[in-house]
């Protein structure tokens, strides 16, 4: 299958709130521009940048990038071995891996990336700063302004320079449930391909489950609400120490139990959100493998799997990633499944999906193996 390029239409719709927003001082024409990309593009402007000015790309200072890889090391330690899973799947694409720190500072780079193409050594390294200040409105900035997946294409970026990339991305929250950074996939003059949104968002939650497991803790309850037996990526994860105090807890657990992200001397303990004694959290681990029911101080009920650290539990560097093929998976497969993610975020629209693609809805229907309409 051939992914055609974008429809020229997109590109003029973001020309056009180009020149409406950065040129003429208005408002983007309706559905011409995601809001958060005209926010982005106005605090550019406010900081005094120009669109057309040519963009540095600069590095930080060596003592700075020494504390910021010092500080970062956890988060690159969980997200090394999703990165190289990652890479695999995007290899056929021409995209590229970047993590960043919660500043937009550049830790990790991971895939192909054409390092004669001063456009990919430009972001591609590690110590370079991407942050909004310095180049603007991107994936990376917009991730950890946002903290929601999202993605950028072509002239949505603030610079003109940054016209060539196409780029998703989805912030990292670390166990204290703070923004530690972010994950962006990122490729040259290629085909637009929002669906990487998906992807860019389950690796970023791989990566935090990664990191929360690997962090010490006596009891690690896999959280889901009834009905849906726990047991997947899409868990929430929550880790108590000895005594019932919650060590860390990843963005699911957080959502589901409305938790607030910790702050510096006061921890939480599990009595503060489970109406039943936290023993018996523990106790729990003597039926391995069996959820229970467990009442909530909100009158909700979830059920939740009982560990203990190692027992019955997925390596946390491989969380909610399956071991990897014995060969690359043939590049039809990959182009099914990416096709399948866009009619999902779609609502079911072939017809959209078939927009956000860039191909016709015939073969929409034809990879998928669905009946014509």
């Amino acid at each position: 299958m051939s992914l055609t390029a974008q429809p020229s239409d997109r590109l003029q719709r973001i020309e056009q709130a180009r020149e409406m927003v950065l040129h003429q001082g208005g408002a983007p024409l309706d559905g011409g521009l995601s809001p958060w990309i005209a926010q982005s593009w106005q605090r550019c402007l406010h900081m005094g940048l120009e669109p057309g000015q040519r963009v540095g790309f600069e590095a930080v200072s060596a003592p700075h990038m020494r504390r910021v890889q010092e500080a970062s090391r956890p988060l690159v330690q969980a997200a090394r071995p999703v990165l190289a899973d990652l890479a695999r799947a995007i290899a056929d694409i021409r995209y590229f891996a970047i993590l960043t720190n919660a500043e937009g500072i550049v830790v990790d780079v991971q895939g192909t990336v054409d390092r004669q193409d001063p456009r990919a050594q430009a972001i591609a390294r590690v110590g370079v700063d991407l942050s909004e200040k310095s180049v603007g409105t991107t994936a990376i900035s917009a991730a950890l302004s946002e903290l929601q997946p999202v993605w950028l294409h072509r002239g949505e970026h603030f610079f003109k320079d940054n016209g060539v990339y196409s780029c998703a991305g989805a912030p990292v929250f670390g166990p204290d449930g703070l923004c530690a950074g972010m994950l962006d996939l990122t490729g040259i003059e290629t085909t637009e391909r929002p669906a990487l949104k998906h992807l860019v968002r389950r690796s970023a939650r791989s990566i935090e489950n990664s990191w929360l497991l690997s962090t010490p803790h006596a009891l690690v309850l896999r959280l889901n609400w009834p009905g849906n037996q726990p047991g997947d990526d899409g868990d929430g994860l929550l880790t108590l120490d000895a005594d019932g105090h919650i060590v860390g807890a990843n963005p699911t657990a957080r959502q589901m139990l409305a938790l607030p992200p910790e702050t510096r001397g006061h921890a939480l303990h599990a009595s503060d959100v489970f109406a039943s004694p936290w023993e018996n959290l523990f106790d729990a681990t003597r039926h391995p493998g069996q959820a229970q029911e467990w009442p909530l101080w909100s009158g909700l009920r979830l059920q939740a799997l009982a560990l203990r650290p190692g027992a019955a539990e997925p390596p946390p560097s491989r969380q909610g990633f399956a071991a990897p093929p014995a060969a690359p998976r043939p590049l039809k497969d990959a182009q099914t499944e990416m096709i399948r993610a866009a009619v999902t975020q779609a609502r079911g629209n072939v017809a959209e999906a078939a927009r956000a693609l860039g191909i016709s809805r015939a073969t929409v229907y034809r990879k998928l193996g669905l009946p014509k309409h």
